[in-house]
């Protein structure tokens, strides 16, 4: 253990207050366009395929003909091609048709409402309850939270995962309102740009994800003490804080999120990137639906990860930053990792 003092000091309450305020403002009208211009999409995606119905040819032999053979097409029945591949004879995949409307129509509504929950609820939890305080003044006295190695890893990973966010969701939500806000010839150069970067930045998020996951699987392993952790609601009960090891349960549960969640968003990412080992169009279809989901749930998560590392607890951010975090604040949130290290220090002087 190292004797430092890190003096912080704060934002003047009514500045902090205001400035959430106009947050909330601001996130309120991006969810509500958001939703606004999906909306307006469906609705023109219905408009367009009811006047697709209405031009059918009718009323002559040829006519009915032409209007058998657009039914055998669109019911997905396969004709002849000279072209070997399994799905080389069926012009139109009705499969794909289910894939486009639960794209459009339910992932992205819905994650649109997802992403914008999260974040209105995140600015009404800091109006309402403030950040997660220390109960007592700091102590001046530090101890080792993160290595240098883990704080490199962790870093770059969010770095690549906030890239991958912006890319993404661009991907997902960019051709309703950035055309107008851009042009479409900057939106086009812009999403050819976000394209390469989502592909190839993608595979080095992957790799540096599963390192981390397995560099810290040991900590995060599930114990009573989580259990326990959780029935006492976190330490959101007032002058109450439940026993947590060097990993509490809610940055537990967190782990397995991103865990579960990665496995699924990385096998499909694959998939997607590398279409020629696959040849079936149901696969990327599903691969696309798997890693929408997966990518919604995880920057859900990891905007809440993010807000209670930061501003939603004192002194949490600086054990990522600097390493080190006074002893006040890992007697309060860590006891029994901070009683374990003190164990260590006097076995290894008593050693000496």
């Amino acid at each position: 253990m190292n004797l430092k003092h890190q003096p912080m000091q704060a934002m003047p309450g009514w500045l902090n207050h205001s400035l959430m305020a106009v947050l909330f403002s601001v996130l309120v009208v991006w969810l509500l366009g958001i939703t606004s211009a999906v909306q307006a999409a469906q609705a023109a995606n219905t408009a367009n395929s009811a006047s697709a119905m209405a031009g059918a040819v009718t009323g002559t032999s040829a006519g009915n003909r032409g209007a058998d053979y657009w039914r055998q097409v669109t019911r997905g029945e396969s004709g002849y091609s000279t072209h070997r591949h399994d799905e080389a004879g069926v012009l139109i995949n009705r499969s794909g048709e289910d894939w486009r409307l639960l794209r459009n129509d339910t992932i992205k509504t819905y994650g649109a409402w997802a992403l914008g929950v999260t974040l209105v609820g995140l600015v009404l939890v800091y109006l309402l309850f403030g950040a997660n305080k220390l109960d007592s003044p700091r102590s001046g006295r530090t101890v080792e939270r993160w290595k240098r190695v883990d704080r490199y890893l962790h870093w770059t990973v969010a770095g690549l995962f906030i890239v991958l966010t912006i890319t993404g969701l661009s991907i997902l939500y960019g051709r309703h309102f950035l055309p107008e806000l851009m042009g479409k010839g900057a939106f086009g150069s812009y999403m050819s740009l976000g394209k390469l970067l989502h592909n190839y930045l993608g595979v080095l998020f992957a790799i540096l994800l599963v390192i981390m996951l397995v560099k810290w699987l040991a900590n995060n392993l599930p114990t009573i003490t989580d259990i326990q952790w959780f029935l006492q609601g976190g330490g959101m009960i007032k002058g109450k804080h439940p026993h947590a090891g060097y990993m509490n349960g809610g940055e537990k549960l967190w782990f397995w999120v991103l865990f579960l969640g990665g496995v699924v968003l990385m096998l499909s990412g694959l998939v997607l990137d590398f279409p020629a080992y696959f040849d079936n169009r149901d696969d990327f279809q599903l691969a696309n639906l798997f890693h929408a989901v997966s990518a919604l749930v995880l920057i859900c998560g990891a905007t809440a990860h993010a807000y209670i590392g930061s501003v939603g607890t004192e002194g949490a951010l600086e054990g990522m930053t600097t390493g080190q975090v006074d002893e006040t604040w890992a007697k309060q949130h860590h006891d029994l990792w901070y009683e374990q290290i003190k164990t260590d220090a006097s076995e290894d002087k008593a050693n000496d």
